[in-house]
Order: C-alpha cells, then structure tokens, then sequence
C-alpha cells in the first residue's frame, strides 16, 4: 500500500514519453500499474474509502508521491496561455538530464499565494524590531503570546496567554502537536499537501477519511466511525483527527451542522481534535457565512493552529500559533509540545514575532487589508469559477482562501487525447499552460485516477507590486487590464478542454 518517494523528474516518468522521445519501455502497462502502487492506489486498502463512503481502491494509509514542474515554470508570476512556439521543441539533440528525486515532500507545493505585497505598516514594523538578534523562547514571548490570545478571545475561543504556543510557521507546529498527542493520525480526504508528510515523519500510521458531499475540510462522520472502527480491528491506536473548517484545498466553508456531526462523532471516539483554522480570516463573504470553530463546541477536546500566512503575514516571515484547551491534561501536551520545539529548533525571529504580535493585535490597517483581501478575491475567485465551469469541469463555488478546487472528470476523453490520463500528468499539462502551479489531486490525498487539481487566484491580481496594488484599490478590479488579461488567459485554456 506505500508508494516511493521517487516519480522521477518532470516530464519523465517510468513507462511514459519523455518531453520529446517516444515510448520508453515495451510494457507500458505493467509500469502504469507500478506507477498508481506508487501513487498510494494499490487495491485492497484496509482503511481506503470511497466518495460514497464505501471501500475503495485507494488505500487509507497514504502515502502519494508526487512530483512538481521545474522551479522556473513553478514561479511565474501570473496566468497566461501559452502559444505552440513556446511549447515547440528546439531544434537538435535534446539536453540531457540527471535524474532528480521528485518526492512528495520537498516538492510538494506552498499554500496559495496571495498575489498582494507586504502591508507598508507591517513591512515597518519587522524594519523597526530588525536589530533584535535573539529568537523568542520555545512557544513565543510573552507579547506573542498574549496577542494571540487577544485574537482568538476576540473570535470567542477564551484562554490565557499560558495555553498559547508559537512555531516558526505551521509545519514544525503540527510536527510538535503531532509528537506530543501520540497515537494514529486520522484526516480529511483531500487535505493540505503537508499533513500527511508530518505523521509520516514521525512515523504514525495516519489514514484518510472521505469528505461529506457539501464541503471539505472535515471527515464525513459516518465514515469516520467506520474508520475508526476498522483501525482498531486491526490493532490501530487512533487517537487524533485533524480537521480544517476553512479548507485548503477545497476552498469550502464546513456547515455548523457538519461540523457538530464531525466532531461529536470524534470526541465520542476518544480522539482529540486538532483545527487548523488557518484560513477563517480568508472568508469571501464573513456577513453570509456562518463560521464554527470546533473549539466553540468540544472546547475540552479541541487545539486550535493558525499560521499566520493565511490573512496576517507573508508567508516569507513565518510563524505560526497554536491555542490549547484549558485544562490539565492540555498544560501537560502544551508543555511536551515546547520540549518538541526546543529539540527542533524551532524558534520563532525576533523581528518576526514583533510583527506578527501587532497582526494578531488587529489594528486598523491589518483589518482593511483583511476586508479588502478578501472582497477582491470574492470577485476573481467567482470569476475563475465561471471559466471552470464554462469548458464543462466541476468545482465547488470557493467561499474563502485564494483558489478553487476543479474536477475535470468531465472532460477525461479530452484530456486523454492530450496524453493526460491521471492528476500528475492533469498538474504538469495546466502548470505549462497556465504558466502558473497547478498541483493536482494526488498531492492532497485524492486518487491519482482522479482528474483534480488546485488553482490559485493570486496569480490572476498581477505580475508586479504596481498591478497588485491596482487590483486591491479598484472598486471594479475585474475591468482592470492586467486582471481581465489574466482571466481570459485561463479561460482560453479550459476553453481548449471543452
């Protein structure tokens, strides 16, 4: 059931044509099935299971290799379609290529970029603190962490500057969590790219749960059950779930109920929830949308993470906060936690923990940039949606972050005459057509049959500070040049598909 760490490198892969060449081996189809054992998709999983919540073929101790496009192609700025000369092979002998492990970790992709430069006010705030050349304490100061406080307290999740922790951003703070809770890992299905590679780490079993049909970001809770029970049939020891109520990458909001559903269901299990709520300042549309951490229901048995990239900080200054239940057996995991953190390092900057205190703290200008953020991706997020859907793909409607989710199922016979049959194949075709990171479904711990990909609508707010700029003071930005351009761009590509 485990896959490799190795596809190979971009464009050539076993059994496949390499960017100019033909068939590479005469049995293609023994290295297709090769390559989905690789992909975490060998049949018979105990714990996989399907949509509809049934078993299924994809295995639910994940391990999904991956691979990305080459660094320069992954960087580019913003959408454009590109011409058949950019894509024609040069002439003479092709160049070649050392081989180079493109695993599921190193090359797994960032969260979506914002496509928006660093608020002046903030910028000056890290300027100011610039010749404070000691990192904060294991967890984070004391300002750190009492603004952090301040901020959850005004989201109604109350505590004390004591339950708070910090990390030099989300990944080494789940790593911590992860260690100091113990156990089996269980997790939504499709996920964020970097869950699965911290329980992996650490070498916890960890297993997948399929999404209800409404949203993602949260387990379907009679799948859930299931899982859990089957884990422990086997000897299992499921002790944690994690869970993300503003998704990555789904871009969905999870219902209240759904939510309750899920989390009731966990607790009733003994297991403790962790929930990155990384995202909730990201909502589209905060007057519609009715947002429930599950630390306002299970407040006992719920730690709450934020990294502070999703609407605070850039993702270049990282730091991440993670706010734990108050009570005993909380202050013990808090406590292992910060032994983690010492052990990794894992420190927070201390011009970076001055600025991300006075984000946490809210003022005036944090709170525009968040408000006009997220009304500007309202509009472009719906309007990449509309393009979506227009070649005949599907995908949710994004109610918060900065992409959407798409399913090109529909449009697999075309796709297929293309050469693209699968979602790593599905994230190099649109990443060389876009111009722009398109990691597909596999990377988020959906089938690698499945044609799904994540797209992000940083990119389509401008390719320079200026234009960004533009984009986030117009009151009409999708009449702007640059963000039409960009728009009929990735229209013109799905249009292709249709």
């Amino acid at each position: 059931m485990q896959g490799t760490e190795d596809t190979g490198p971009p464009g050539r892969r076993a059994g496949g044509q390499g960017p100019a060449q033909g068939p590479q081996d005469p049995q293609p189809g023994r290295e297709r099935a090769s390559e989905r054992e690789r992909a975490g998709e060998s049949e018979g999983g105990a714990h996989g299971w399907g949509r509809a919540g049934a078993p299924g073929p994809a295995g639910g101790r994940e391990c999904a290799p991956e691979r990305e496009r080459a660094e320069d192609q992954a960087r580019r700025p913003h959408y454009r379609a590109r011409s058949q000369e950019d894509r024609a092979p040069r002439p003479g002998p092709p160049a070649a290529r050392p081989h180079e492990d493109h695993g599921p970790v190193r090359y797994g992709p960032p969260a979506p970029d914002p496509g928006l430069p660093v608020l002046p006010e903030l910028a000056a705030v890290l300027a100011a603190a610039s010749a404070r050349t000691r990192p904060e304490p294991p967890g984070g100061g004391p300002a750190l962490r009492e603004a952090a406080r301040g901020y959850w307290d005004r989201r109604g999740l109350h505590g004390t500057a004591g339950g708070i922790a910090a990390a030099p951003g989300a990944q080494p703070l789940l790593l911590a969590l992860i260690g100091a809770y113990g156990g089996d890992v269980l997790m939504p299905r499709p996920c964020p790219a970097t869950w699965m590679p911290q329980a992996r780490l650490l070498g916890r079993p960890a297993y997948h749960v399929p999404t209800p049909a409404e949203c993602g970001g949260i387990p379907d809770p009679y799948a859930l059950l299931e899982t859990v029970r089957r884990v422990r049939a086997e000897g299992g020891r499921p002790k944690l779930l994690l869970l993300s109520v503003v998704d990555d990458p789904t871009a969905t909001v999870a219902p209240p109920e759904l939510v309750r559903e899920a989390c009731e269901a966990a607790v009733d299990e003994g297991l403790h929830i962790i929930s990155d709520e990384t995202w909730r300042d990201t909502v589209h549309r905060p007057r519609d949308t009715v947002l429930l951490s599950p630390a306002e229901m299970c407040p006992d048995d719920v730690t709450v993470i934020a990294d502070l990239s999703g609407a605070l900080a850039p993702a270049a200054w990282p730091v991440a906060v993670a706010r734990f239940p108050d009570s005993p057996r909380a202050a013990v995991r808090h406590a292992r936690t910060l032994d983690i953190l010492t052990a990794l390092g894992a420190l927070v900057a201390g011009p970076v923990a001055h600025a991300a205190a006075h984000a946490l703290g809210e003022p005036d200008s944090v709170r525009d940039r968040i408000r006009r953020a997220a009304a500007l991706q309202t509009e472009v997020a719906a309007a990449a949606h509309r393009a979506v859907l227009g070649s005949g793909a599907l995908a949710r409607p994004p109610q918060a972050g900065r992409h959407l989710y798409a399913d090109l199922g529909p449009l697999r016979s075309r796709l297929a005459d293309l050469g693209v049959t699968d979602s790593m194949e599905l994230e190099e075709y649109l990443t060389d057509r876009l111009g722009a990171p398109a990691p597909g479904g596999h990377r988020f711990g959906d089938e690698l049959g499945a044609l799904r990909v994540r797209l992000g609508t940083g990119p389509l707010l401008g390719a320079t500070p200026q234009q960004q700029t533009e984009s986030l003071a117009a009151a009409k930005p999708l009449e702007l040049p640059h963000v039409a351009q960009a728009l009929d761009g990735l229209a013109a590509v799905f249009a292709e598909l249709r």
